[in-house]
């Protein structure tokens, strides 16, 4: 089931980032990311917006990948647990260019782009945990609603163990 994650991560353009302020005040937004691997997603943003300056006061992140245009039962989705923070500065030209390959040629970001000069700011969640979404009645498990089903990177030297999903309600 893993290899959900990698192709969501490739489909999408768009998640949702959900914060928090210091007083556990939610926030969520939707933003253009680059996922470098399966462990590390990159955004760019205004360090004065509401989400970045909840990431400084509290750097844990929920992060959903989803389709939008999905037809209703048909979603696919992958949920994120993750730590946030502004990228380093000796590593901000490599994340950049994760970022562009993402965008079209007349959106590429640049160094002028990104503070001091620019309005923005590249930012990273270090990835925790990985969730997907199990529908309600996915024949290959036992549930009526749906659920979430966490799943790590195989391990090539470990059999695989069954995966049971967790359910979604109340959570």
């Amino acid at each position: 089931m893993w290899a959900t994650v990698p192709r969501l991560l490739a489909q999408h353009h768009y998640l949702v980032l959900g914060t928090a302020d210091s007083e556990g005040r939610p926030w969520a937004t939707p933003v253009f990311y680059a996922a470098d691997g399966e462990h590390r997603i990159l955004w760019v943003s205004a360090p004065d917006s509401r989400h970045s300056r909840n990431i400084a006061a509290r750097p844990e992140v929920a992060i959903t990948v989803f389709d939008t245009h999905a037809p209703i039962g048909g979603a696919e989705a992958l949920y994120l647990e993750a730590t946030a923070e502004p990228v380093p500065d000796d590593a901000r030209a490599a994340a950049l260019a994760v970022l562009n390959t993402r965008l079209p040629t007349g959106h590429r970001l640049g160094p002028d782009d990104l503070e001091p000069a620019g309005p923005l700011r590249v930012y990273q969640a270090a990835i925790a945990r990985h969730f997907i979404l199990i529908r309600g009645g996915d024949t290959r498990f036992d549930n009526v609603t749906d659920a979430r089903l966490a799943v790590t990177p195989p391990d090539p030297g470990t059999p695989m163990s069954p995966d049971r999903p967790v359910c979604l309600h109340g959570r």
